[in-house]
């Protein structure tokens, strides 16, 4: 990144100044650069005399002293001292034509961060199996999918996984709902139980389960008819639900079975290593963690007077089994409904003896789904569902999740299916594919004409009008863009991002013609489109949105 050539450049200075006695040493200060929020003030700015001063001297002299021992470089137009110290660089032209030249080459990781040996392990969706795969889960994984791509491309590790809840009370009512369905298919007389899961999805189950299986089932005994039910029936729906996933673009690494943890013994182990660390508490027969050793607000139970374990017996065993596998960060992105669940489990991991800040949350906001002026809603126990599948049927694959990445995952969505159909600029998502589509017919017409792009040997000094000037400046941050929206878990910069490089791509294309009598122009400006296409293309690869050649 440009960035970090800068600042190797002010410290050499530093070094150079340090060794000249024109500033002390004995300080090894972070040198960060950002953006002047005007454009006048130069193309990067830096505290860092700022800094230094804190220990004693004047900020203007020390800044002065960095400026006057600073390495000549091409890179660097002029540097002035602003206010108490700053420091702003006006970088030359060389820069844009370096960034230019990178974004157009396929051999050069342009936006990708060096490997970091951070392993990132990012869990999303882990909806109940007990139905299908719903709009608001559609959110979770288009979210949960952009996040760790945005993570690989900044250095880190990542592994993509779904949490299975195959066990406990949902899972019962589960098997015994299709239990009930299973009956009826028989002649025989049964309810669904209070809780349970209603819907036509449901029977669907029982009778595929009965044209395997047949009668063998109806005399069995209940729980062991209920049983293999939810087994039958579970493993039919997460078939579903991975077959839905795939079909939106979003697959896993690592699809982990809550059961395993009961039948493995970890969810024992963790409750050992709790109780062994005094953290566990007897109560009328039920055993309580004392989360409020941790600032939750109040103690949780994790097993109960019956002998069955909670949620949060699974969860600080899922924590355990996470980090035995050797992640440095776990990433939960979980629904507001879950909000107050965040405290018990980073109490657990604390109990268990990790820092509880390696273990982050992320709170996705709901959806709400409408056609034009209708509202859209749904109940998976009802058995009204507004399935994934059928929002992928109505707007594609690319639209819902593009639509689903425009806004901060803190906010509410509000999902209007028929604007997100039109193929229109208004359209956001149709914008961005269309300006990618548009770079294509361009190339491809200019090929036709004998013109190749090939911008290392391009004149790219050429690109002297305001809007060449404005497109190669968005091309220069998208580096910036990709940490920025990684670091800060928001995949919604990125999209912001593709639609403003869009727009300054049609304002290039309104004002400047590609291919010209002048075969010099011709080819840096190839060689600019060739820069923004990859761009584009690789910033709605990082939302798991396609960048079609046509359209």
């Amino acid at each position: 990144m440009i960035t970090d050539r800068l600042v190797a450049l002010v410290n050499d200075a530093l070094a150079s100044a340090v060794a000249a006695g024109d500033i002390p040493g004995g300080s090894d200060p972070d040198v960060r650069f950002e953006r002047p929020r005007r454009r006048e003030h130069g193309d990067w700015a830096t505290n860092v005399a700022l800094t230094l001063a804190q220990g004693g001297g004047n900020p203007r002299a020390i800044a002065q002293a960095i400026v006057e021992h600073l390495p000549l470089s091409e890179l660097v137009e002029r540097v002035d001292i602003a206010g108490p110290g700053f420091l702003n660089f006006k970088l030359s032209d060389s820069w844009l034509h370096d960034v230019v030249r990178s974004a157009a080459d396929p051999s050069v990781p342009f936006g990708r961060a060096t490997p970091t040996g951070t392993k990132i392990d990012v869990e999303f969706v882990s909806a109940n199996p007990t139905g299908p795969v719903n709009v608001v889960s559609g959110r979770h994984a288009a979210v949960g999918d952009a996040i760790a791509s945005l993570l690989e491309a900044a250095g880190h590790e990542v592994t993509r996984e779904f949490y299975i809840n195959d066990a406990g009370r949902q899972a019962r009512l589960f098997g015994e709902s299709i239990g009930a369905r299973y009956l009826e298919l028989h002649g025989r007389d049964a309810e669904i139980p209070e809780g349970g899961y209603q819907g036509d999805y449901v029977r669907d189950i029982a009778r595929k389960v009965a044209e395997e299986i047949g009668d063998s089932l109806v005399d069995a005994e209940p729980d062991q008819r209920s049983d293999e039910l939810r087994r039958r029936g579970l493993a039919q729906m997460l078939e579903e639900m991975r077959t839905s996933l795939e079909r939106f673009g979003t697959t896993y690494d690592v699809w982990f079975s809550e059961q395993t943890l009961h039948d493995s013994g970890d969810v024992d182990r963790a409750l050992a290593s709790l109780e062994e660390k005094g953290l566990v508490e007897e109560r009328d027969g039920a055993k309580w963690l004392l989360t409020t050793r941790f600032g939750d607000d109040k103690d949780r139970v994790l097993v109960r007077a019956n002998g069955e374990p909670t949620y949060l017996a699974a969860d600080a065993a899922y924590l355990l089994n996470k980090f035995d596998r050797g992640f440095d960060r776990l990433i939960y992105l979980w629904g507001a409904d879950h909000h107050g669940a965040i405290g018990r489990l980073k109490a657990a991991a604390e109990g268990l003896g990790f820092d509880p800040e390696r273990v982050e949350v992320p709170i996705i906001q709901v959806v709400s789904l409408s056609s034009g002026s209708e509202s859209l809603k749904g109940s998976k126990r009802a058995g009204v569902i507004v399935k994934l599948d059928d929002l992928i049927d109505e707007v594609g694959a690319d639209a819902a999740r593009y639509t689903f990445l425009t806004r901060s995952i803190d906010a509410p969505l509000d999902f209007d299916v028929a604007a997100v159909k039109q193929e229109a600029p208004e359209n956001p998502v149709y914008y961005v594919q269309y300006a990618h589509a548009r770079i294509c017919s361009i190339l491809r017409k200019a090929a036709e004409a004998g013109h190749r792009p090939a911008a290392k040997d391009a004149a790219l000094e050429l690109l002297a009008e305001p809007a060449e000037d404005e497109l190669m400046r968005k091309l220069a941050t998208f580096e910036e863009v990709t940490l920025e929206a990684a670091a800060q878990r928001s995949p919604q910069k990125m999209t912001r991002y593709v639609e403003e490089l869009a727009s300054d791509f049609s304002a290039f294309y309104r004002d400047c013609k590609v291919v010209t009598e002048d075969g010099d122009l011709t080819g840096a400006r190839m060689a600019l489109c060739v820069a923004t296409k990859r761009v584009l293309a690789d910033g709605l690869s990082l939302l798991g949105v396609s960048a079609p050649e046509r359209m």
